[in-house]
């Protein structure tokens, strides 16, 4: 069935009522029968939506995005080789061998697969679960008319072979709109026309609206059903007509040729969401985020320079300094400068990893694929080796280059309060995305939100000279007891320094000492670092959790 209607007639709104998906700003009342059965929420595990928006991972294969669906979609009690055996059927059957390995792509940004076999890729993920009643939101839309007869020639067979597919379709050809055999209009929230799409002509000629010879019926439909600018009230009275004509002849429906399943219905009972238990969500979650991570080479690439590039710019600015009064305050300087550049670099590398991939998650989270905690520790976590690795690849050229305290154990202490640090604010950089609206909103607040903590870090200021409604902002910034942290690490051994006038520090205790820091402080601040780390991270799962139960 094609359900048609000039723009803002309602039928993207009808399919995502009928699919109950997407209904955030809808008020809506009643209930949806399938066969007589009131279906509610279970229509999403008996029908498959390919909505208008293709959605993917880019930097995924179309074999590995549908190895994604099955283990997610098909029945749990089916085994791996069952799936994979699917997954090849409906590659066979969308005619998408031939680029199973190909990547799927993103236009102008990574070269992949056609708009064609990105829309087929679409359908093929929905067919995986075998439903018997499909709905589809403008599949034809950005294709060219080639391939749009090609498309819906596939949904024709689907059809034919059993399935109840309905489709919003805007302008089709001639001869894509020859290939439905059922036809819904639409004007303005209401149904203007029901029945055999054959029979359609028959029936605009009955309301006195006969369409020209060799023109497109689709576009003769949308242009009598429209609001034309400028003749509001004309068009209004016109549809006004065509709708009221249509109810008082009660045009016959063969339901059971049209909208009924071609199989009993199946029993409908409230089960699970989802289809996997958790731990298969976790795995497979989990495997195409390492899987987005490994191919976006360019990234990793770049990310490896710079830690490089800054480790060895820092490093050699402070190279090997001496223990003496002027040593001491380039070691407190190079060690805060490096708190401050691997926090940044650490929480702007995340800072969007929930913002881009948001519709995606909502998407298939909204579908019952995952649930919201799957997907959060599945990215967090597939994320944590790389930005442990990137921070001590920085920190151990610095620390070696500047000579700071030549311990190896003093090293390691250094390296874990370092990659904690960057933890904690890779979970700041976490909550700051997941409680954002969009991708220039979370680096344009991320910086306003952390400046406070680096100004209360202990370097710049002295904290207890500022007034007391200000005193708390120390309390709660990853940088002073990580600068607290680092330096007892690095002084509280240290029992000789040089003196080069009368001002000076003669040991690591009157350096921390001038800092108001106490030597006996190191295990209290690399806990409260940690803990920091698990509030700004539980933060940004709740602020991913409020978003994602916001459907209904």
């Amino acid at each position: 069935m094609a359900i048609m209607g000039a723009s803002g007639a309602g039928k993207t709104t009808l399919l995502n009522v009928l699919t109950n998906r997407n209904l955030r700003l809808l008020n809506v009342e009643g209930q949806v029968l399938v066969n007589g059965q009131s279906v509610g929420e279970s229509i999403i595990r008996l029908s498959a939506y390919v909505q208008q928006d293709d959605l993917f991972i880019e930097t995924l294969t179309v074999r590995e995005h549908l190895i994604f669906q099955a283990c997610l979609r098909m029945d749990k009690h089916l085994n791996y080789d069952e799936r994979m055996k699917r997954v090849e059927e409906v590659m066979q059957e969308l005619s998408l061998t031939k680029c199973a390995d190909t990547i799927i792509g993103a236009a102008g940004v990574i070269k992949g697969i056609s708009g064609g076999e990105a829309k087929r890729l679409a359908f093929a993920a929905e067919l995986l679960t075998k439903p018997a009643l499909m709905f589809c939101d403008e599949p034809t839309s950005g294709l060219d008319s080639f391939i749009s007869r090609s498309l819906v020639s596939v949904l024709r067979d689907m059809a034919r072979g059993g399935r109840t597919i309905i489709c919003t379709i805007h302008q089709p050809s001639s001869d894509v709109f020859e290939l439905f055999d059922d036809l819904l209009l639409m004007a303005e929230g209401r149904v203007a026309y029901r029945g055999k799409a054959s029979m359609a002509l028959d029936f605009f000629s009955r309301v006195g609206l006969k369409c020209p010879i060799n023109y497109n019926p689709a576009d003769f439909y949308v242009q009598n059903l429209a609001i034309a600018p400028g003749r509001e009230n004309e068009s209004r009275e016109k549809v006004a007509a065509i709708v009221s004509q249509f109810a008082r002849e009660d045009v016959e429906i063969e339901k059971s040729d049209s909208l009924s399943y071609s199989e009993p219905m199946p029993h409908i009972r409230e089960t699970s969401r989802y289809k996997a238990s958790w731990i298969s969500q976790f795995r497979t979650v989990f495997w195409r985020s390492v899987l987005n991570l490994r191919r976006d080479v360019v990234l990793l690439k770049v990310r490896l320079i710079q830690a490089v590039a800054m480790g060895l710019l820092i490093g050699l600015i402070f190279l090997q300094q001496d223990m003496d009064q002027k040593g001491v305050m380039n070691i407190n300087g190079a060690l805060f400068l490096l708190l401050v550049n691997v926090s940044f670099n650490n929480m702007y590398t995340v800072i969007n990893a929930f913002t881009v991939e948001e519709p995606i998650f909502l998407r298939e989270h909204w579908n019952g694929m995952y649930r919201a905690d799957v997907y959060f520790l599945s990215k967090t976590i597939a994320e944590a080796p790389l930005l442990m690795f990137m921070t001590s690849i920085l920190v151990s050229i610095v620390y070696w280059l500047a000579g700071f305290r030549p311990d190896f154990t003093a090293f390691l202490i250094t390296l874990a309060i370092f990659n904690l640090a960057a933890h904690a604010a890779a979970s700041f950089g976490y909550m700051i995305s997941c409680i954002s609206t969009g991708l220039n909103v979370a680096p344009s607040i991320a910086s306003p939100f952390i400046l406070p903590f680096v100004i209360f870090g202990g370097f710049y200021l002295n904290v207890d000279s500022v007034p007391k409604y200000f005193v708390w902002l120390k309390y709660i910034s990853m940088f002073y007891y990580g600068n607290e942290a680092l330096l007892i690490n690095q002084w509280a051994p240290v029992t000789n320094l040089t003196c080069s006038s009368e001002s000076c520090m003669p040991d690591g205790k009157a350096v921390l000492s001038n800092f108001h820091f106490n030597e006996e402080h190191l295990l209290r601040n690399i806990s409260i670092i940690g803990v920091l780390l698990v509030v700004f991270r539980t933060l940004a799962f709740l602020g991913l959790l409020i978003k994602s139960a916001k459907r209904t």
